[in-house]
């Protein structure tokens, strides 16, 4: 298994990914129009043909026979060319003496704040492929990705994540705020945002604060909940540093976890090597291994070991990075020392 840059190629594959993701993952839209231009641009920005506004470093995991099973991607920086809105979860506390009435009332407030960070997002991985070390290596391939070219990235990377519906894809979030100012089902919203129609939330949303407690008791309880099915991949985000800050999607009240850039495990431990070929040995450790290649970038994650300032990895793992003995690569351990191996 290598993770690397998306190809034109690819485009086949990304369309049946994307029919298979359900609701929720709005960056991975099911719209062949929509993915081709974004597979072209992702190809000019591995180029270095695109600003960080625009830029968008979308990859795919692909197995030893050639099958693309897997997309993650980084964008460069949200919100600098369409409008990036989340709620902000706020409190407001009214109280009188004279009553002996003391109440602390949850708010969400629309926001812009997160504008300007570098974003994971569109992780997906085909049902067949999630075992072994396939999901944690598609989604922290990004990392050292970040890490090896910190340049391109904001001071602070965040991360939206899925929250909370049902099998049928509704969502008691929307079915108690988003439809009375939308008139549409959440999976249309969900979709019409994916595809960069997003000037209506701004015409629609209401501005001045909003009190949870006008919310169904199903709603209130799941704002900064996310959904069971990302539940590890909140876990791991968690483990690299990641961290909830009490803002929350608009349509489903999905968390957004964020870091500095320069704190997260993935980023802050990794290491340039020298690449050395042999036998790892039975005590080897699941390294995350990228070429240090841009435009040409391949990562994986194999059993290695450090040896005074080489990294030995075994000829399969070298053959997958398209690497020779002696060559430079970037690596940290797999997972960090609190994360479930």
């Amino acid at each position: 298994m290598i993770v690397r840059p998306v190809r034109s190629s690819d485009l086949p594959a990304l369309i049946d990914l994307a029919r298979s993701t359900g609701t929720g993952l709005t960056t991975l839209p099911a719209n062949e129009e929509r993915l081709a231009h974004r597979v072209g641009w992702a190809e000019k920005t591995f180029t270095g043909e695109a600003g960080r506004a625009d830029a968008d470093y979308l990859f795919v995991l692909e197995n030893d026979d050639g099958r693309v099973v897997g997309i993650s991607a980084i964008a460069g920086a949200v919100g600098l060319r369409e409008p990036w809105y989340n709620f902000r979860v706020g409190l407001t506390v009214s109280a009188s003496q004279e009553l002996k009435i003391y109440r602390e009332i949850p708010t969400l407030f629309l926001a812009n704040d997160l504008t300007g960070n570098s974003e994971l997002c569109s992780l997906f991985l085909h049902a067949d492929y999630r075992s072994g070390l396939n999901g944690r290596m598609l989604a922290k391939a990004r990392m050292l990705f970040i890490a090896e070219f910190p340049e391109l990235f904001g001071n602070k990377i965040i991360a939206e994540m899925r929250g909370m519906s049902d099998a049928a894809g509704r969502s008691p979030f929307w079915e108690s705020l988003g439809r009375h100012f939308f008139k549409m089902e959440f999976s249309q919203a969900d979709y019409l945002t994916g595809v960069g129609n997003k000037a209506f939330i701004a015409e629609l949303m209401p501005k001045f604060p909003l009190y949870t407690c006008f919310l169904s008791e199903e709603a209130r309880a799941v704002i900064g909940k996310v959904h069971s099915d990302t539940e590890p991949a909140l876990a791991m985000l968690k483990s690299e540093g990641f961290s909830y800050q009490g803002y929350v999607d608009i349509f489903d009240a999905g968390p957004a976890v964020e870091c500095e850039t320069s704190k997260i495990r993935a980023v802050r431990d990794s290491q340039a090597l020298v690449l050395a070929i042999g036998t790892p040995g039975e005590d080897a450790t699941p390294y995350l291994i990228h070429n240090r290649k841009r435009e040409d970038c391949r990562i994986t994650a194999a059993p290695a070991r450090l040896a005074a300032g080489t990294l030995v990895v075994d000829p399969l793992t070298a053959k997958r990075l398209q690497l020779s003995a002696g060559d430079q690569v970037r690596a940290v351990p797999l997972s960090a020392s609190r994360e479930s191996k």
